[in-house]
């Protein structure tokens, strides 16, 4: 399952950020490790709440503070693990779950794909800041590229998402993806 598979990556990543690297810059330009981190794990809590009424993430995932309460692993995994239980009381059939984001409802299969999505894209963000390898394989890359075009658009107009960039002669499934959500697949600090 894609969600899963976009956690595991987050996991990874998160458990192999150096101790020295959390204010590191990241590709999302007025973001380091940390807030990235917290705004990645408030996102899976919105998606969490959305779905089960439950409470919002206690930051506005989209001003994090860079200042965490608990170690990163433990931040990570509360989110993960709150998103994962609320998705898993939707029917796979459901066509009108509700979301965080614009139009603010789904069907199961887009909004779990949205909500893999954003683990996935912020797990590659803090592996490249932190000299990790990719999270993402060409096979995820493919899937969630599908998730993405069909509810990226709209984002765009609120800055979640930058512009798309053009492809480069020689990118495979990854850059692809990466360049439809505006991020550099070069990208160094």
């Amino acid at each position: 399952m894609i969600l899963t598979e976009a956690h595991e990556a987050l996991r990874t990543v998160i458990r192999n950020v150096p101790a020295d690297g959390w204010d590191l810059p990241t590709p999302c330009a007025e973001w380091n490790v940390t807030q990235v981190l917290q705004h990645a794990a408030g996102d899976q809590i919105g998606y969490a709440a959305f779905i089960t009424g439950g409470p919002m993430p206690e930051e506005n995932p989209f001003a994090p503070s860079g200042k965490l309460a608990d170690a990163p692993e433990e931040v990570a995994e509360r989110a993960m693990k709150a998103s994962a239980d609320a998705w898993a009381t939707v029917s796979p059939d459901a066509q009108e779950v509700p979301v965080p984001v614009p139009p603010n409802t789904m069907t199961y299969t887009l909004g779990i794909g949205a909500c893999a999505l954003d683990a996935a894209v912020h797990a590659w963000d803090i592996a490249k800041a932190t000299g990790q390898p990719s999270p993402l394989t060409p096979a995820m890359a493919r899937e969630l590229l599908s998730i993405a075009e069909q509810h990226i658009e709209p984002l765009r107009t609120y800055g979640v998402y930058a512009a798309v960039l053009d492809r480069a002669e020689g990118d495979d499934d990854v850059a692809v993806l990466l360049r439809y959500l505006g991020r550099d697949p070069h990208w160094t600090a």
